[in-house]
């Protein structure tokens, strides 16, 4: 496996994988459809306070963005070209709409993974296991290392990394930076990210663990906090996008059935094809996507629902015609 990206063009997603010395080191997914950063697409004013220069506007799918950099004379009603700055975040009981701001650059579609990541490379599967590796990892938020772990959780004001373990403090504190930057390269991860790390008495050990910390992030842009008196630490960075954990947690049927559609096209040999999964899993497969499917192996459908299969474990075979 040569460095760099790897794109899969799967069925309702579009999954990345960055690699170095044939190891997988980072990974981004897009789901089409919806608001995407980089989109600009025309849209229609429906809220803004008198005088202020943000608002919120409603597209032709019917999705809503909040609107930012406002004329001062724009009024509600009116159609707009806007270019999207955030895509649409879903949490565990809401969803922040996208943002927008007016744009009079030319219409033109969200850029695909390929597109969006330098010289990444398509390509029909990833190495066997890759992509299931990351994608339990992420369904779990979280990351094992020698003698403690990581537990990435989605709030609404930050993913929240809690670093766990049974190794004294000052050791687990350094144990784990190397694994706290594999996960947000993993999980894609952007906006604030809060790590509770143990608390270091000493103001000689948390100056260390900030130059680790420094180091260990080195290849990723973004400003951070130093380590307080009760070992947390904010990171921040540009959030464009849903990470992975987001996807996950917020449409854990969606990702089950995205996740269904590909073992199902990765089948090889004789017979027709079984999805079987959770009722709510097989509600998220629309028709187009089991066409596409279809089209894609050439076999024969059929669907089994399983209430007792989890919803993270769907299952994909072939039967005998």
């Amino acid at each position: 496996m040569s460095d760099g990206w790897q794109v899969e063009h799967g069925i309702g997603e579009e999954r990345a994988i960055l690699y170095r010395g044939n190891r997988a080191i980072a990974a981004r997914i897009r789901w089409p459809g919806a608001l995407e950063a980089g989109e600009i697409a025309e849209g229609t004013l429906i809220a803004k306070p008198k005088g202020a220069q943000r608002g919120r506007a409603r597209f032709a799918s019917g999705e809503e963005a909040l609107v930012d950099k406002l004329p001062r004379d724009a009024s509600e009603g009116a159609d707009l070209r806007f270019l999207v700055t955030r895509s649409r975040i879903g949490e565990a009981n809401r969803v922040k709409l996208a943002h927008v701001r007016p744009t009079d650059e030319p219409l033109r579609p969200a850029p695909s993974l390929a597109d969006s990541l330098e010289s990444a490379r398509p390509m029909r599967a990833f190495p066997a296991g890759d992509w299931e590796a990351i994608y339990s990892v992420a369904a779990e938020g979280v990351l094992r290392f020698s003698g403690g772990s990581l537990h990435f959780a989605p709030t609404p004001a930050m993913t929240v990394v809690d670093v766990d373990g049974h190794l004294p403090a000052r050791d687990l504190a350094f144990a784990a930076i190397a694994p706290l930057a594999e996960g947000i390269a993993l999980f894609d991860l952007g906006g604030v990210i809060g790590v509770d790390f143990p608390t270091l008495e000493a103001k000689a050990d948390r100056k260390a663990v900030d130059a680790a910390i420094e180091d260990a992030l080195a290849d990723f842009d973004h400003e951070r906090t130093a380590m307080n008196g009760f070992g947390f630490v904010q990171i921040v960075s540009r959030f464009a996008r849903p990470s992975l954990l987001h996807l996950l947690r917020h449409d854990p049927a969606g990702a089950a059935a995205r996740l269904l559609l590909r073992r199902a096209e990765r089948l090889e040999g004789p017979g027709s094809v079984e999805l079987a999964a959770h009722p709510s899993v097989l509600a998220r497969l629309s028709e187009e996507w089991l066409a596409e499917l279809k089209r894609r192996t050439g076999k024969e459908l059929s669907i089994r629902p399983d209430p007792a299969l989890a919803i993270a474990a769907p299952h994909a075979q072939l039967i005998a015609a």
